[in-house]
């Protein structure tokens, strides 16, 4: 158990696999006490029986992150449960890479839902209940794709997580006295975002490479509490990790 993270009430968006199933485990064994939130409620109630198999404290709230509604509610409950809520976890995210060329509008179109409004919803959700307490931590996952643009594959999921660096770049600024703000940017992480594609040669690409390359889910997850964990007055404000053999 970590003492800056025991009891802290953390919601985590895209739980149900991946980083965030990953990072649930950890400060779940940390502490945490978890809001769990995804689209797949199956995967998260079992999730969650695991983790409160184990002594820890979770709940699950089926949530789609495109609906503003859907991400009032997973915060909501979490307080109902908990009593607060004291770190978001912004981080379900989509990855259908292909080239502009493929003109994939529906796959754009879902990257901005989830990448982008999904983020936003979750700010709106917890900013002033933060601001409220006079604590709080907003913590956005994002990529190296944010830092340099994926050119040929992935310009529009850059797109998206340029866009995510500078509302968390934002927020730091402007966010209420006691608000932490933390920026992940992962590289070749094993998750379902390298399955994403709907282009069939684009995904036999993605996923070659990935194979080839990806490090573990729980190295987002140990990188995650670090921030977490940090005295109230110390933010970290921006993680990059990456597998050493990965270039960008």
């Amino acid at each position: 158990m970590n003492a800056n993270i025991k009891d802290k009430v953390v919601i985590i968006t895209g739980a149900s696999s991946g980083l965030g199933e990953a990072t649930a485990r950890h400060l779940g064994a940390l502490g945490a006490k978890l809001v769990l939130g995804a689209r797949r409620a199956d995967r998260l109630e079992a999730l969650v029986a695991e983790i409160t198999r184990d002594g820890g404290a979770a709940i699950a709230v089926p949530t789609d992150v495109s609906r503003y509604a859907d991400v009032e509610a997973l915060v909501a409950q979490g307080v109902e449960r908990f009593g607060r809520v004291d770190v978001l976890v912004n981080n379900a995210g989509t990855m259908p890479l292909s080239p502009m060329v493929k003109v994939k509008v529906d796959e754009w179109d879902r990257m901005i839902d989830v990448n982008i409004k999904g983020v936003l919803y979750g700010v709106a959700a917890v900013l002033p209940r933060f601001a409220a307490q006079g604590s709080g931590h907003v913590i956005n996952v994002a990529s190296v794709a944010g830092i340099k643009v994926l050119s040929g594959l992935g310009s529009v999921y850059s797109a998206t997580k340029f866009a995510v660096r500078a509302l968390t770049e934002g927020l730091r600024s402007e966010a209420p006295d006691g608000v932490r703000t933390t920026i992940i940017s992962p590289g070749a992480v094993d998750s379902e975002l390298k399955t994403h594609s709907s282009d069939a040669d684009s995904s036999a690409a993605v996923q070659a490479w990935y194979e080839a390359n990806q490090i573990p889910a729980d190295s987002v997850a140990r990188a995650i509490a670090y921030a977490i964990e940090q005295p109230a007055n110390v933010d970290i404000s921006e993680v990059v990790l990456r597998p050493v053999a990965q270039e960008f």
